[in-house]
Order: structure tokens, then C-alpha cells, then sequence
């Protein structure tokens, strides 16, 4: 299945829906927006993840951007593989430049574990890049 297709991302939300312990973030209420730019085709695309008392609620993928979240990142498509492959993390390429990060930077790095579970979780779903 083709990475950000409609098939991957309804793999995606039953994956996260089953690894994702909601114990583990509970009091963790987030909405996040993750935007790929220059994807195969020229596309745009946007990841977005709504979480409630640790648990996920919505996950929806759509074309172009996605302004209503509270956090959201933007980026190359390449630079996303390369976090999805677990070659770069997503804290180091917004330090770096290479994701654009736009929200409340502190609460942002307190839920840093929470982004990082999250890119664990998709980089194990079996796709093609």
C-alpha cells in the first residue's frame, strides 16, 4: 500500500487506535497537524490527529494544508520518510530547519513523547515510499 493513501491511513488509525495506551497520555488532549509538501505527484497533503484523554479520536488525511490544529509541522515529503524510516527525528528537524513548526513551543516539547509514539507507531506500517 502506497505511504498516505487512503488504505495506509485507515491502517494507520486502527493501528494507532490499538498501540496507542490511552493510560499512558491520559489527561493528554492535542490536536496536530502534520503537512507533506512536494508529495509524489506535487501534492500536498496533511496528516491530522486529533487525541482526547490520551486516546485518538480522529485521524483524517487530507489534500493541502489543515489550519484548526493547535501544533502543526510542515515539511518535504523526504524529510518525513526519512523520520518515518527512524533516520531523523521530528524534534531534531524542526531544530534543524527542516520541518516548520507553528504552536506553543513549550507545550509542544512536553508532548515531544507523545509525537515520537505517534512516528513509532506509522514508521511500522508496511508501505511504499
Amino acid at each position: 500500500m502506497k505511504f498516505l493513501s487512503p488504505e495506509w491511513r485507515t491502517e494507520a488509525e486502527t493501528k494507532l487506535k490499538t498501540e496507542l495506551n490511552p493510560a499512558e497520555w491520559k489527561g493528554v488532549t492535542v490536536a496536530l497537524a502534520m503537512t507533506y509538501l512536494n508529495c509524489p505527484g506535487g501534492e500536498t497533503k496533511t496528516l491530522f490527529f486529533r487525541v482526547t484523554e490520551g486516546q485518538l479520536v480522529e485521524l483524517s488525511l487530507s489534500q493541502g494544508e489543515q489550519a484548526q490544529a493547535e501544533f502543526r509541522l510542515s515539511g518535504d515529503y523526504q524529510v518525513y520518510l526519512r523520520i518515518a524510516r527512524g533516520e531523523l527525528g521530528a524534534q531534531l528537524a524542526v531544530m534543524q530547519g527542516q520541518l516548520q513548526f507553528k504552536g506553543n513551543l513549550l507545550q509542544a516539547l512536553k508532548l515531544a513523547p507523545l509525537a515520537d509514539k505517534l512516528n513509532k507507531i506509522l514508521a511500522g506500517i508496511p508501505a511504499e515510499y
